[in-house]
């Protein structure tokens, strides 16, 4: 059976005019009660009328979403929070994945996405240039990654900020040689690798502990990445007491690569990742955890919201809370290993 608004307002108790207001972003409708609108039509499966929703406003009710890699944990979390938002409020997403330079080009170039859609959502990071195009579109722009920029709607965390909080646990456990898997080959113009290295070195200059760029690997933000990066750590004359990998899918394959070199966590190495995957409670990694899902679904809340007030401008950048989470891969280093 075709589920109306007006079972979403019974099931919400509220009216059906409030219900479509939530859906579509405007004011009038607490946060709370917002939330319990979405989740309700999402749960029962209410999808508004686009045609009549098209001819009344003029609009494609699309929502064009571009990122740099779809099949990333991080990416695809976020395109999936933000979609049931969209889908629950009456939007299509209309997907772009630019994930080679080619594309990426190619895209910036003939801005296909002109004309098709009433907003954006970016998971990339724009050069000026790009930006610029974007904003060409004449259309609210958003996006869950880097800092502040002209005309964006941003919602992220405070990547330095984490970093700090993994790093300053292992030196306040008595590490001192601190190696880090980093994702320095990431897409172009993506700040976070850079923001999370500062936090890095900042936590190891004020211990008094001098940066070793050995003790640096690349491990592009993938498992297999992180297992190569940890095996080049280990290669090393003085290998790490303890790593700090800048995504939980690194920290995993250094868990991997350890475990392959019959090494124990965190007796031999500690290890300490980023993100708080929903693998890596599985696991017991200690991490930081950043509320990804959360990220894209208020992205999604303040694109509609500004549809729903053109005149308002983009909101300011929100800042999403981090949290520490101590598991069972860091302890204090073993004596023998320690230098």
């Amino acid at each position: 059976m075709t589920v109306s608004i007006t079972d979403v307002a019974e099931a919400t108790g509220v009216s059906a005019s409030t219900v479509s207001r939530a859906l579509r972003g405007r004011s009038g409708v607490s946060e709370e009660m917002r939330a319990r609108i979405v989740a309700a039509a999402a749960e029962l499966g209410y999808t508004p009328s686009r045609s009549a929703s098209s001819l009344a406003s003029g609009r494609t009710s699309t929502i064009g979403v571009v990122v740099p890699y779809v099949g990333r944990w991080f990416f695809g979390t976020v395109l999936d929070a933000a979609e049931k938002v969209f889908s629950a409020a009456g939007y299509d997403v209309l997907l772009y994945n630019l994930g080679s330079p080619e594309a990426r080009k190619r895209f910036f170039t003939n801005l296909p996405i002109r004309k098709r859609v009433d907003a954006v959502l970016s998971l990339l990071i724009p050069d000026p240039e790009e930006a610029a195009a974007l904003r060409s579109l004449d259309v609210p722009l958003a996006t869950t990654v880097g800092g502040a920029r002209p005309g964006f709607t941003v919602v992220g965390i405070d990547d330095r900020r984490g970093a700090e909080s993994a790093v300053r646990h292992l030196v306040n456990l008595g590490h001192r040689r601190v190696g880090m898997i980093s994702g320095a080959s990431e897409p172009l113009h993506w700040t976070t690798p850079l923001d999370r290295r500062q936090g890095y070195l900042g936590v190891l200059a004020d211990a008094g502990i001098e940066p070793d760029p050995d003790l640096e690997a690349d491990g592009g933000y993938t498992v297999e990445g992180g297992e190569r990066a940890m095996t080049e750590l280990l290669a090393l004359r003085h290998p790490p007491t303890a790593v700090f990998a800048q995504s939980d899918e690194m920290a995993m394959g250094a868990l991997r690569a350890l475990r392959r070199h019959r090494l124990r966590v965190p007796d031999d190495v500690s290890v300490v990742g980023f993100d708080d995957h929903e693998l890596s409670e599985v696991v017991g990694l200690t991490t930081v955890a950043q509320p990804v899902a959360a990220q894209g679904r208020e992205a999604a809340r303040l694109l509609l919201a500004q549809l729903a007030e053109p005149d308002a401008g983009p909101p300011r950048p929100v800042e999403m809370p981090i949290r520490f989470m101590l598991r069972e891969t860091t302890a204090p280093p073993h004596s023998r290993r320690q230098r």
